[in-house]
Protein backbone atom coordinates (compact mmCIF):
# COMPACT_ATOMS: atom_id res chain seq x y z
CA UNK A 1 0.00 0.00 0.00
CA UNK A 2 3.03 2.17 0.67
CA UNK A 3 4.28 2.21 -2.80
CA UNK A 4 0.14 3.28 -3.85
CA UNK A 5 -0.14 6.15 -1.25
CA UNK A 6 3.42 7.56 -2.54
CA UNK A 7 2.01 7.77 -5.79
CA UNK A 8 -1.33 8.81 -5.42
CA UNK A 9 -1.09 10.73 -1.89
CA UNK A 10 0.77 13.16 -3.90
CA UNK A 11 -2.18 14.16 -6.05
CA UNK A 12 -3.77 15.33 -2.58
CA UNK A 13 -0.15 17.09 -1.63
CA UNK A 14 -0.83 18.86 -4.57
CA UNK A 15 -3.35 20.78 -3.44
CA UNK A 16 -1.14 21.49 0.44
CA UNK A 17 -2.57 24.72 1.34
CA UNK A 18 -2.78 26.87 4.60
CA UNK A 19 -4.79 27.97 7.55
CA UNK A 20 -6.74 31.10 7.05
CA UNK A 21 -7.11 34.62 9.08
CA UNK A 22 -9.28 35.71 11.98
CA UNK A 23 -12.94 37.40 11.67
CA UNK A 24 -14.39 34.86 9.10
CA UNK A 25 -18.11 33.76 10.24
CA UNK A 26 -17.88 30.40 10.79
CA UNK A 27 -21.73 29.20 9.79
CA UNK A 28 -22.18 26.52 6.92
CA UNK A 29 -22.64 30.14 4.22
CA UNK A 30 -18.94 30.18 4.40
CA UNK A 31 -18.89 27.26 2.73
CA UNK A 32 -20.67 25.28 0.22
CA UNK A 33 -21.10 21.87 -0.77
CA UNK A 34 -19.78 20.61 -3.74
CA UNK A 35 -18.04 18.14 -6.42
CA UNK A 36 -15.68 18.50 -8.73
CA UNK A 37 -14.06 15.29 -11.43
CA UNK A 38 -10.27 15.71 -12.59
CA UNK A 39 -7.85 13.78 -15.26
CA UNK A 40 -4.58 13.04 -13.46
CA UNK A 41 -1.65 13.11 -15.83
CA UNK A 42 1.93 11.68 -14.76
CA UNK A 43 4.85 13.82 -17.06
CA UNK A 44 1.73 14.32 -19.27
CA UNK A 45 0.47 10.89 -19.58
CA UNK A 46 -2.98 10.60 -18.59
CA UNK A 47 -2.76 8.01 -15.92
CA UNK A 48 -6.24 8.54 -13.88
CA UNK A 49 -9.48 10.26 -12.79
CA UNK A 50 -9.94 12.21 -9.05
CA UNK A 51 -13.24 13.17 -7.81
CA UNK A 52 -13.61 15.41 -4.24
CA UNK A 53 -17.04 16.00 -2.73
CA UNK A 54 -18.15 17.84 0.00
CA UNK A 55 -20.83 17.16 1.55
CA UNK A 56 -22.47 18.76 4.86
CA UNK A 57 -22.04 16.81 8.50
CA UNK A 58 -25.13 15.89 11.17
CA UNK A 59 -24.13 18.88 13.17
CA UNK A 60 -23.86 22.71 11.81
CA UNK A 61 -20.67 23.68 11.33
CA UNK A 62 -19.66 19.82 10.09
CA UNK A 63 -18.41 18.20 6.56
CA UNK A 64 -17.07 15.25 5.35
CA UNK A 65 -14.91 16.23 2.36
CA UNK A 66 -14.19 12.88 -0.05
CA UNK A 67 -11.51 12.46 -2.26
CA UNK A 68 -11.50 9.46 -4.63
CA UNK A 69 -8.37 8.62 -7.13
CA UNK A 70 -9.10 5.96 -10.30
CA UNK A 71 -5.90 4.31 -11.89
CA UNK A 72 -6.85 4.24 -15.82
CA UNK A 73 -5.41 1.95 -18.50
CA UNK A 74 -2.72 0.10 -18.06
CA UNK A 75 -1.76 1.82 -14.34
CA UNK A 76 -5.07 -0.05 -13.31
CA UNK A 77 -2.86 -3.34 -14.09
CA UNK A 78 -0.72 -2.24 -11.17
CA UNK A 79 -3.41 0.33 -8.77
CA UNK A 80 -6.31 -1.80 -9.09
CA UNK A 81 -8.24 -0.44 -5.96
CA UNK A 82 -9.23 3.12 -5.84
CA UNK A 83 -7.16 5.09 -3.19
CA UNK A 84 -10.14 6.82 -0.77
CA UNK A 85 -9.33 9.14 1.63
CA UNK A 86 -11.87 10.80 4.09
CA UNK A 87 -11.23 14.16 6.24
CA UNK A 88 -14.35 15.16 9.11
CA UNK A 89 -14.02 18.65 9.26
CA UNK A 90 -15.52 21.21 11.69
CA UNK A 91 -16.00 24.74 11.30
CA UNK A 92 -14.50 26.62 14.09
CA UNK A 93 -13.75 30.31 14.49
CA UNK A 94 -13.84 30.88 10.62
CA UNK A 95 -11.58 28.49 10.44
CA UNK A 96 -11.13 24.58 9.70
CA UNK A 97 -10.40 22.22 12.29
CA UNK A 98 -10.07 18.55 11.24
CA UNK A 99 -11.43 16.11 13.34
CA UNK A 100 -10.93 12.09 11.86
CA UNK A 101 -8.85 11.47 8.60
CA UNK A 102 -8.81 7.85 6.96
CA UNK A 103 -7.52 6.51 3.67
CA UNK A 104 -7.79 3.11 2.20
CA UNK A 105 -6.68 1.22 -0.74
CA UNK A 106 -8.18 -2.43 -0.97
CA UNK A 107 -7.56 -4.11 2.60
CA UNK A 108 -5.21 -1.43 3.79
CA UNK A 109 -5.56 1.93 5.60
CA UNK A 110 -4.73 5.07 7.72
CA UNK A 111 -6.65 6.51 10.30
CA UNK A 112 -5.59 9.23 12.34
CA UNK A 113 -8.15 11.38 15.16
CA UNK A 114 -7.06 14.56 16.08
CA UNK A 115 -7.46 15.03 20.01
CA UNK A 116 -7.64 19.02 20.36
CA UNK A 117 -8.77 19.10 23.48
CA UNK A 118 -4.89 17.33 24.30
CA UNK A 119 -2.80 18.63 21.40
CA UNK A 120 -2.18 15.31 19.58
CA UNK A 121 -2.82 13.09 16.54
CA UNK A 122 -3.08 9.73 17.39
CA UNK A 123 -3.62 6.48 14.89
CA UNK A 124 -2.24 3.80 12.37
CA UNK A 125 -0.13 4.22 9.23
CA UNK A 126 -0.33 0.79 8.24
CA UNK A 127 -0.21 -1.06 11.54
CA UNK A 128 2.36 1.48 12.49
CA UNK A 129 1.16 3.39 15.67
CA UNK A 130 1.03 7.38 15.37
CA UNK A 131 1.52 9.39 18.52
CA UNK A 132 2.25 13.19 17.22
CA UNK A 133 2.08 16.54 19.16
CA UNK A 134 -0.67 18.73 17.18
CA UNK A 135 0.31 22.56 16.49
CA UNK A 136 -2.78 24.84 17.00
CA UNK A 137 -3.91 25.40 13.29
CA UNK A 138 -2.79 22.05 12.26
CA UNK A 139 -4.26 20.77 8.80
CA UNK A 140 -4.69 17.34 7.08
CA UNK A 141 -3.78 16.89 3.61
CA UNK A 142 -7.46 17.17 2.96
CA UNK A 143 -8.73 19.54 4.94
CA UNK A 144 -6.16 22.45 4.40
CA UNK A 145 -8.13 22.64 0.78
CA UNK A 146 -11.15 23.76 2.13
CA UNK A 147 -9.16 26.06 4.68
CA UNK A 148 -7.66 27.59 1.62
CA UNK A 149 -10.70 28.46 0.06
CA UNK A 150 -12.23 29.99 3.09
CA UNK A 151 -8.55 32.08 3.57
CA UNK A 152 -8.94 33.21 -0.78
CA UNK A 153 -12.51 34.27 -0.21
CA UNK A 154 -11.25 36.58 2.98
CA UNK A 155 -8.05 37.80 0.90
CA UNK A 156 -5.04 36.84 3.46
CA UNK A 157 -3.26 33.59 2.74
CA UNK A 158 -0.68 33.13 5.75
CA UNK A 159 2.65 32.48 4.65
CA UNK A 160 3.36 29.02 6.75
CA UNK A 161 1.16 26.45 8.04
CA UNK A 162 1.85 23.06 9.91
CA UNK A 163 -0.03 20.00 7.73
CA UNK A 164 -0.13 16.43 9.13
CA UNK A 165 1.33 13.93 6.19
CA UNK A 166 1.86 10.09 7.19
CA UNK A 167 3.40 10.18 10.34
CA UNK A 168 4.95 13.31 10.64
CA UNK A 169 3.72 17.09 10.79
CA UNK A 170 5.38 18.90 8.43
CA UNK A 171 5.43 23.40 7.78
CA UNK A 172 4.86 24.52 4.12
CA UNK A 173 6.00 27.77 2.91
CA UNK A 174 2.89 29.61 0.65
CA UNK A 175 2.83 32.50 -1.41
CA UNK A 176 0.07 34.00 -4.08
CA UNK A 177 1.54 34.15 -7.29
CA UNK A 178 -1.49 36.35 -8.62
CA UNK A 179 -4.35 35.99 -11.27
CA UNK A 180 -4.39 34.61 -14.00
CA UNK A 181 -6.64 33.27 -16.63
CA UNK A 182 -6.80 29.73 -17.93
CA UNK A 183 -8.55 27.51 -20.69
CA UNK A 184 -9.98 24.58 -19.23
CA UNK A 185 -12.71 22.09 -19.67
CA UNK A 186 -15.53 24.06 -18.14
CA UNK A 187 -14.20 26.99 -20.76
CA UNK A 188 -12.22 30.06 -19.93
CA UNK A 189 -11.24 31.13 -16.06
CA UNK A 190 -10.27 33.91 -13.94
CA UNK A 191 -7.86 31.72 -11.04
CA UNK A 192 -5.84 33.00 -8.29
CA UNK A 193 -2.71 30.73 -8.71
CA UNK A 194 -0.67 30.05 -5.17
CA UNK A 195 2.67 28.35 -4.96
CA UNK A 196 3.71 26.11 -2.15
CA UNK A 197 6.84 24.76 -1.29
CA UNK A 198 8.03 22.91 2.17
CA UNK A 199 11.96 24.42 3.40
CA UNK A 200 14.80 22.86 1.27
CA UNK A 201 12.35 20.73 -1.06
CA UNK A 202 12.71 20.67 -4.43
CA UNK A 203 9.39 19.91 -5.75
CA UNK A 204 7.05 22.88 -6.26
CA UNK A 205 2.71 22.72 -5.32
CA UNK A 206 1.07 25.04 -7.67
CA UNK A 207 -2.74 25.60 -7.59
CA UNK A 208 -5.25 27.62 -9.64
CA UNK A 209 -8.57 28.12 -7.84
CA UNK A 210 -11.64 29.91 -9.51
CA UNK A 211 -13.52 33.09 -7.43
CA UNK A 212 -16.30 32.57 -9.78
CA UNK A 213 -16.72 28.89 -8.66
CA UNK A 214 -16.44 29.76 -4.87
CA UNK A 215 -12.70 28.72 -4.90
CA UNK A 216 -13.12 25.51 -6.07
CA UNK A 217 -9.32 24.40 -7.12
CA UNK A 218 -9.49 23.85 -11.34
CA UNK A 219 -5.77 22.87 -12.06
CA UNK A 220 -3.10 21.81 -10.07
CA UNK A 221 0.56 21.02 -10.87
CA UNK A 222 3.85 19.68 -9.25
CA UNK A 223 7.24 19.92 -10.83
CA UNK A 224 10.84 19.15 -9.69
CA UNK A 225 13.65 21.51 -10.86
CA UNK A 226 11.63 23.18 -12.62
CA UNK A 227 10.10 20.03 -14.93
CA UNK A 228 6.59 18.74 -14.60
CA UNK A 229 5.66 15.53 -13.10
CA UNK A 230 2.21 15.29 -11.87
CA UNK A 231 -1.17 17.58 -12.80
CA UNK A 232 -4.72 17.52 -12.12
CA UNK A 233 -6.96 19.38 -14.12
CA UNK A 234 -10.88 19.80 -14.17
CA UNK A 235 -13.22 18.29 -15.74
CA UNK A 236 -16.63 18.98 -14.33
CA UNK A 237 -18.29 20.62 -11.19
CA UNK A 238 -21.43 21.08 -9.39
CA UNK A 239 -22.38 22.90 -6.54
Amino acid sequence: MRRTFDVWRCAAALLLTSAGPPGLAADEESIAPFAAHYTAEWRSITVGTSDIELRTGPSPGQFLYTWTMTARGIFRLVYNNDVVQKSWISLQGGHVRPDRYRAEQGGSSMEIAFDWNRGRARGLEEGKPIDLKLPEGTQDILSIQIETMLDLKNGNLPKTIPILDKDEVKEFDYAVEGPTRIRTALGMLDTVVVASQRAGNNRLLRMWFAPSLGYVPVQAERSRDGKLEFAMRIKSVSR
